[in-house]
Formats: C-alpha cells, sequence, structure tokens
C-alpha cells in the first residue's frame, strides 16, 4: 500500500514511461469530472463552465510533467501562462475558487501523486458537498434581499420620494448607487432592500412606476446581480 503513495515520476521528463503519463493525465481528468459534479450540486452553472473545469486538472497536469525536473521550461510555461487572460466577465467567489481546486488537484497529479490527488478531491469535495447541503452561510432572509433599480428623471428629487413605499414593503433599503444614463437626461438609483414579505413584488413595482413616470424598475436577487465565468 505505502508504494501506492510514492511518486510516478521520480526523476526528470525524459524517464517518463508512457503508461505513467496516462495514469497522470487519466487521474487528473476522473478527478475533474468528479470536481465538476461535485459543482454542479445545488449550484448555478453553465455548461461551458462545467466542461472547462472538468479538463481542466488534466491540462495542468500535463504541463507540470513536461516542465518535470527542467527549471528553464518551468520558467518558460510560467511565462506563458502569464499570457493568458480570461476573456469572460469575472466570476464569482465559488467559481474562482472551484478553478482553484481543479489546478491544485492537477498539480498533484502532474508531480506523480494521483492518490493524494483522490484524497485530496474526497475531503474538499465531501466538505463542499456539505456545506452546500446544510446551506451554510445563507441567511434566514436570503430570499427576500433584493437589487433594485429605478430610472427616473434628472430633475426628478429622488432622496426622499420613495420613503413611504420602503416603509410599506421593505425591512431595510440602502442606496449604493446613481448613475447617469441617456446623455444625462436619466439618473438609475440602485438600492439594496429586504422586502416584508414574499409575494408582493409586482405590487411594489406597480407603486414605483406611477412614481418614476413608468420609467424603468428592475427587482432582481443578490445572486442574480454577480456575474459568472462562462
Amino acid at each position: 500500500m505505502d508504494e501506492l503513495f510514492n511518486a510516478l515520476f521520480t526523476t526528470g521528463l525524459g524517464t517518463i514511461s508512457v503508461p505513467n503519463f496516462l495514469i497522470g493525465v487519466a487521474s487528473a481528468l476522473g478527478l475533474g469530472v468528479v470536481l465538476a459534479l461535485i459543482y454542479m450540486f445545488k449550484s448555478v452553472y453553465t455548461k461551458s463552465f462545467v466542461v472547462t473545469l472538468a479538463i481542466l486538472p488534466a491540462v495542468v497536469a500535463i504541463v507540470i510533467m513536461m516542465v518535470s525536473g527542467s527549471l528553464g521550461a518551468g520558467v518558460a510555461a510560467a511565462g506563458t501562462f502569464s499570457l493568458v487572460r480570461f476573456r469572460s466577465i469575472p466570476g464569482t467567489a465559488k467559481e474562482i475558487g472551484v478553478i482553484f481546486l481543479a489546478m491544485a488537484v492537477g498539480l498533484v497529479c502532474g508531480m506523480g501523486y494521483p492518490i493524494y490527488g483522490l484524497l485530496f478531491v474526497v475531503v474538499v469535495g465531501g466538505a463542499f458537498l456539505l456545506l452546500n447541503a446544510i446551506g451554510f452561510g445563507e441567511g434566514k432572509n436570503s430570499t427576500l434581499r433584493k437589487v433594485l433599480r429605478i430610472t427616473v428623471p434628472e430633475d426628478l428629487e429622488y432622496n426622499s420620494m420613495f420613503d413611504d413605499l420602503f416603509e410599506k414593503y421593505t425591512t431595510k433599503h440602502e442606496l449604493s448607487q446613481v448613475k447617469t444614463t441617456n446623455l444625462g437626461s436619466l439618473n438609475r438609483l440602485t438600492y439594496n432592500i429586504t422586502l416584508k414579505k414574499s409575494g408582493e413584488e409586482k405590487q411594489f413595482i406597480d407603486e414605483l412606476r406611477c412614481r418614476n413616470g413608468n420609467l424603468e424598475v428592475n427587482l432582481m436577487s443578490m445572486n442574480a446581480d454577480s456575474r459568472e465565468l462562462l
């Protein structure tokens, strides 16, 4: 059993056999698929993201194997990766975290320790599933927390314009952003609010539209306002 935890590759690049190379890549790919399945549990995701997540450990493992034992090749690989940019919108904390997790698994497999990679996935993946299952970090009123965007005319005094409606429909409201649009003729107000109860969104929006001249009103959940990697 102790030999299972020994490195597959004990010396430089020239001594990596084809079977060991295939073992490293296959183990990284298999663990990447497991990570993707774990991430999909109770998470909002896109197909392109989970497919990339599944193959990322294998890609990292191949790079690590190719630069194994060569300082110059390692520096060259680091310089190459420094030129890579995510051509996508910023990701959430969960997405960025799982990407680092996939890269760590690929690193372990690329160094020749697939069993340690498996243990890593079992421990961290199990913790991920458990925390998601118990709703760790979710507040009691998480479904009632919304982001409200109201478009108003530029000359409208908005500071106290909606106070009575906020008092009627929300338990908490905070103006977080004011942005001019339409060449400065309109203002877009962004509020972080907590509704008193669900099911009153339509009435709330209808009354807001009566105040802002029937301009755009946008009400969304806190999670929907965040960006995700595609």
